[in-house]
Formats: C-alpha cells, structure tokens, sequence
C-alpha cells in the first residue's frame, strides 16, 4: 500500500478518535460530578493519547492530521442508554481497525494499531460494565435548559477553548523545533482543563454544553503558526476579562479572570517563541 493510502486510513482512524473523545466527554459532563463520570473522562484520556500517537504517525509519514470529528453516536434518554451508545462506537473502532491493520503492511504502523485495538476492546468492555451500574447506582442526565447570558458566556468559552486546543494540538504536530512542540502541546493541555471547568460549570448550573469549535487555523509555517496563537489569545483574553465585569456570581466571575490569566500567559508564551523564530 503507498504511502498516501496509508495516511487516509490512519486519518479516518484519528477522526474517530475525535469523535470518541467529545461523545465520551459529553456523557461525563451530563451526568454531573462522581464515579461514572471520572471512568468515562479516563477513558476519553486514553483516546487522547492514541489520537496524539496517530497525529504524530501521519506526520512523519508527510500527511497532515485531519481535524475532522468522525461519527459520534448520541441517541438515549438515560445515562445507561449512553453507555450502550459507547459500547457500540467502540465496537465501530474495533471493527475499523481490526481492517486497517489487514490492509497496512508496515510493520511499526500495524503494531501502533494493534496496542490501539487493545485498548478498545478493554474500552468496549468497561462500557458494557457501565450499562448496569448507570441503571443500578440511578445515574441521570442533569442538563437543563438554562439559556441565559451566563450560559451563552460558558458556551462561548467551551468553544474557544475546543477551537484553540484543535489549533494547538494542530501547531504541535507540524512544528519541527521541540520547544516550540513542546509549549503548544503545553498549552493545549491547559486548554483542556478550561474546557472542562467551564462545560462542568454550565451543566451544574442547568446548561447543556455544546462541544463546537470555530475555524481553526492550520497553518503550516512556524511563524505563521504562532501569530495566529497570539491573535486568537489576545481577543479571547479581552473577551474572557469583559465577561467577568458583566457577571455579578463571584465564583464564576473568579474562574473566567482565572482562564483569562491564563490565556494572557499563552500569549506571551507565543510571543517569546515568535522572537526567536524571527531571528
């Protein structure tokens, strides 16, 4: 098989980690704080890495990672119905690389599936286990339908953040320097915990997070790269301070300065790493 067929295939397999990661993240925002929920979020961790591990492989093999989310299987009224859900987009997983290993003859790239395909298959049976401890332990879906201003911010802010993570994961993959890799990978994981601040923030509030990102840049050159990260974090900065003077909940108004710090840190993290690519 040549070499553009090969990065197709792990490109669909990178999109269904995708959707796998926010359809498992979904599910554990919904159903509020506990058990379940940290299993679930530890799943989607480990997806994480095996969409990290197959970003990295189309790279080197001259691909570009694919930012497309693939099918995410969201039908069901309880929380128990969701785990059925999950087991059958993990028997989808299964499936896939079950054929893409047939398909790929490189020895390195069929081990990387195969040590994937164990993971799903381990991830396929702790979602069959989670359908009957959701119906015993009495687990619900505690959504609301809160629409207000406070509620538009957070779902503001959970796209930013889902946009910005993608770009910086992105950026990461295609940098060739390790410190620049290194610091947007950084950073993306900060990216990530604001994600689930604010989503678990929406929700315990009676919201309903949509996880739904914006254009995404994906750029190729260093520098372009990192002016792109430094425009996005300087208005979204300027956003997050402009919505805490206009929400009167202490607690919330505390979190959004707390992220916005956090995204002027970004920028200057960016802007020191401009400087010496412009060198």
């Amino acid at each position: 098989m040549d070499k553009e067929k090969v990065i197709a295939l792990l490109n669909q397999d990178l999109e269904g980690e995708h959707g796998a990661i926010i359809q498992y993240l979904l599910h554990a925002y919904s159903m509020g704080e506990g058990e379940l929920a940290c299993e679930i979020e530890a799943i989607a961790r480990e997806e994480m890495r095996h969409f990290d591990w197959l970003a990295e492989t189309i790279v080197e093999l001259g691909g570009k990672p694919s930012l497309k989310r693939g099918k995410m299987r969201m039908e069901g009224k309880t929380v128990s119905d969701w785990m059925g859900q999950d087991v059958l987009l993990e028997e989808d997983a299964i499936a896939m690389y079950k054929e893409h290993i047939k398909a790929i003859d490189d020895p390195k790239i069929k081990r990387l599936l195969e040590r994937i395909l164990s993971d799903e298959e381990s991830h396929r049976g702790d979602f069959q286990h989670f359908v009957d401890k959701a119906k015993k332990e009495g687990l619900k879906d505690i959504r609301g339908e809160r629409n207000d201003k406070v509620a538009q911010v957070l779902d503001w802010g959970i796209e930013h953040e889902y946009t910005v993570i993608l770009q910086y994961l992105f950026h990461s993959y295609m940098a060739k320097n390790e410190d620049m890799k290194k610091q947007m990978e950084d950073q993306a994981i900060n990216e990530m915990q604001h994600l689930g601040w604010l989503a678990e923030e929406l929700v315990g509030g009676g919201g309903s997070p949509r996880i739904e990102h914006t254009q995404v840049d994906q750029s190729t050159k260093p520098a372009d790269m990192l002016r792109a990260d430094i425009e996005i974090e300087k208005k979204v900065a300027a956003e997050y301070d402009r919505a805490a003077k206009e929400i009167a909940d202490e607690k919330l108004k505390k979190l959004l300065l707390r992220i916005r710090d956090h995204e002027i840190y970004h920028t200057d993290v960016f802007s020191d790493l401009l400087k010496e690519v412009e060198k």
